[in-house]
């Protein structure tokens, strides 16, 4: 799938969104935290280790410039000015009806022409920076990006308040279309202006091909992939890939016809706008599921997840003068159930009462009934050779993994990073336990089947026990394990394990901490299904170490410590819902790149997946039609290239040793270049005789290889034998002798 139909980049104001976007964000929250915290309790971890990161050279290379980018964010934050919430969108209305994902942009150009300009302020100020900016790692691409944010800030300047990225169906691919109202004249001059600049850097290869609406019926698609398409109404500038998408949508705006905002996906997108948003983004999941993929949702195990019944995927960010709020719904059409319910319903989160204030990393999740969540796991794959080997351990430790280990757990997983030392982390993990006894028996008989060296300690009114645990024939893993207050607690050593039984009975444990209560969402208890934790503070000084402590002054003064945040994102699992929830811009930020990171590749995965198998299904055909065509004309043997076996496209009628009529002129027609490779659904395909004795030719050589490595990352091959094999890397640029088929592994 070409990648300007899964993402509109090419379109202007996409575009323009998207080269903002980091000097937006940085100043705005993470570059804050990260750098201001690392002020902060450098004695914490005496021994932690400092890391020596390309911006820990930076910074040796420019003595200085720690403190001179500090002023730059105190100033960025004081100074620049984000736009507030909207309640309403008068741009929604105008989507395609058939809309089935939506995003709402904030116009955020006259923030980006604020911090533009405090920057370019510091630079004439600063030799320092200065320096680095022009010599430093930024040289090559810095000017660069400062131009483009530049132009970019100006193009903002032309638009309303919002910009709307849709995507509608058409068959079964997404078409984007991107639209904000014109709120000044001059824009076309504008970029009539910028295209003369492109045109002037020889580099620079898109440019705008503007229309206006007169000129918009005889317009046609133009075969440069740089080109972006914009019509330019007095009202509202468009922006899309086709013109038939903008013509559509032209006609749309001149008619009276508002169908989108009538749609049950409207209506759930209009009431996050009535609660106030900055930002927001929204898929109808239900209904690509049933367009595109119908075959997929009607499987077994895709109904038995639960997740067959997804409706809407939200997101909307909130911004005010005193807080940033982010939450992401993920909505069911029903109750939750199989997979998709294995998450528990908020409930208080206890291991965090054993936690230390200032950890480094805490990740907690509560399951609703792992035994539960075993058998499910079980029944989507059966035969799997995991579930084998499992019953197999059962049976020789004399234990069953039900019945003795999981329905004694209530379901709640912590994992905690305290520090990260020279010699080993400090770690800590947690489940909770129904039935601490039966449990401890469980442990012990494990230990004894497998001989482990341990021991056992008394303290705190505890006992300890230790196992060391070989990783390989000369180093062993020393765990220790205590149970406390309906706790399973492991850590690497007991001071470690111990050091939580304190905190807890102290009461000064990071459930506590006014920092973390300061993360709970406004009308939220603490409880919770899930939680993600960080303190910058921490991964700032294992980055950065002495280096930023040289600034500690000047950072201290343009970010104040206290006001460095914790990033925290608190996950409930609601009845036909599962919803994050965070008041932290950084972490928000990094949520949604996770999201993007699960999601894009598998969706990627899944059209590599349909183009290969689409592929081996051409080459199967090719097969085919060498092998009849061989037994048409065993004059010939087998056809020297696919142009043979195709149509003759001047006489279809007429079949010939020239043009066999075998294959379809999707693949075997206008698609097939000179070189004899023939194009067909992102793969390009060719054959080639061997073995010619004479006119005679008794083997052949078929190949599909992809058209770039985004389309798939697999090429297939097939001689006489009738085999297909498979070669994994990047696409092939040469035909392939029979040897090197067959020294490809075969397809199974």
């Amino acid at each position: 799938m070409p990648w300007a139909q899964v993402l509109p980049v090419r379109s202007p104001l996409l575009f323009t969104l998207m080269l903002s976007a980091p000097l937006l964000f940085a100043p705005h929250s993470y570059a804050q935290q990260k750098v201001a915290s690392a002020t902060q309790e450098q004695s914490a971890a005496p021994g932690a280790r400092q890391i020596e990161s390309p911006w820990a050279e930076e910074l040796k290379k420019y003595p200085g410039l720690a403190d001179e980018l500090a002023v730059l964010i105190g100033k960025l934050k004081q100074d620049v000015h984000f736009p507030g919430r909207r309640n309403e969108s008068r741009l929604l209305p105008l989507a395609p009806s058939s809309t089935i994902a939506y995003a709402a942009l904030s116009n955020y150009g006259d923030a980006t022409a604020q911090a533009l300009s405090i920057f370019r302020q510091e630079l004439k100020e600063s030799s320092v920076l200065r320096d680095w900016w022009q010599h430093g790692s930024p040289a090559t691409e810095g000017p660069k990006i400062e131009d483009a944010v530049d132009k970019l800030s100006q193009f903002y300047q032309f638009l309303g308040p919002e910009l709307v990225i849709s995507a509608a169906m058409v068959g079964n691919e997404p078409n984007f279309l991107v639209f904000s109202e014109v709120r000044k004249p001059g824009l076309k001059q504008f970029l009539q202006q910028w295209n003369q600049q492109i045109g002037a850097k020889s580099e620079s290869k898109f440019r705008f091909r503007v229309l206006e609406p007169q000129e918009l019926a005889t317009a046609r698609d133009t075969a440069s992939s740089d080109e972006i398409n914009i019509l330019l109404r007095p009202d509202f500038v468009i922006s899309a890939d086709q013109i038939a998408t903008i013509r559509a949508f032209n006609a749309n705006l001149d008619s009276s016809t508002r169908d989108f905002a009538s749609t049950p996906f409207a209506q759930r997108i209009l009431a996050e706008y009535r609660d106030g948003i900055t930002s927001l983004a929204a898929v109808d999941i239900h209904r690509i599921l049933e367009k595109s993929y119908p075959a997929a949702k009607q499987t077994a195990t895709f109904k038995k997840s639960g997740f067959a019944d997804t409706q809407y995927l939200i997101w909307d960010h909130k911004t005010d003068s005193t807080q940033s709020i982010s939450q992401v719904e993920l909505s069911f059409t029903s109750p939750r159930r199989g997979a998709a319910a294995w998450l528990a319903d908020p409930a208080t989160l206890g291991s965090l009462d054993f936690f230390s204030p200032k950890p480094l990393i805490v990740a907690s999740l509560l399951l609703a009934n792992p035994s539960q969540v075993f058998d499910e796991l079980k029944s989507f794959n059966p035969d799997s050779k995991t579930f084998a080997s499992i019953a197999a351990g059962e049976q020789a430790f004399g234990l069953s993994l039900k019945d003795d280990l999981l329905n004694l757990l209530t379901g709640e997983l912590t994992f905690e990073v305290d520090a990260v030392t020279p010699t080993q982390p400090v770690w800590r993990a947690f489940l909770g336990t129904k039935d601490a006894i039966q449990l401890r028996k469980t442990l012990s008989t494990l230990v004894a089947a497998t001989r482990f060296r341990s021991d056992s300690v008394e303290k705190l009114d505890l006992t300890f026990y230790s196992l060391e645990i070989p990783t390989d024939k000369e180093k062993t893993t020393k765990v220790t394990y205590a149970f406390s207050d309906g706790y399973l607690i492991l850590g690497p050593t007991m001071d470690a394990v111990a050091d939580s039984v304190q905190l807890h009975r102290a009461g000064s444990s990071l459930a506590k901490s006014q920092k973390f209560l300061a993360t709970v969402p406004a009308g939220h208890t603490p409880s919770s299904s899930a939680l993600f934790y960080e303190d910058p503070s921490y991964i700032a000084n294992l980055r950065f170490g002495s280096f930023l402590s040289q600034a500690s002054d000047s950072l201290n003064q343009a970010v104040p410590s206290e006001s460095v945040s914790p990033i925290a994102g608190h996950i409930y699992g609601e009845k036909s819902a599962i919803r994050e929830i965070s008041t932290n811009a950084t972490f928000d930020v990094a949520g949604v790149l996770v999201i993007a990171a699960i999601a894009v590749p598998n969706l990627l995965r899944s059209r590599m997946a349909a183009n290969e198998a689409s592929a081996v299904g051409t080459v199967r055909t090719l097969n085919t039609a060498q092998v009849t065509y061989g037994a048409a004309y065993p004059e010939k043997g087998f056809a020297h290239d696919i142009i043979t076996m195709g149509e003759d496209l001047k006489n279809p009628a007429a079949f010939s040793p020239e043009h066999a009529g075998l294959l379809d002129p999707s693949l075997a027609g206008s698609t097939c270049n000179a070189d004899g490779w023939c194009t067909k659904s992102g793969y390009r395909f060719r054959t080639d005789a061997h073995r010619c004795q004479k006119s005679v030719c008794y083997d052949y050589v078929a190949v599909a290889t992809p058209v770039s490595k985004e389309i798939g990352n697999r090429s297939f091959c097939s001689a006489s034998d009738g085999i297909i094999r498979f070669h994994s890397g990047e696409p092939l640029t040469a035909p392939i002798s029979i040897a090197d088929c067959k020294s490809w592994p075969a397809l199974q």
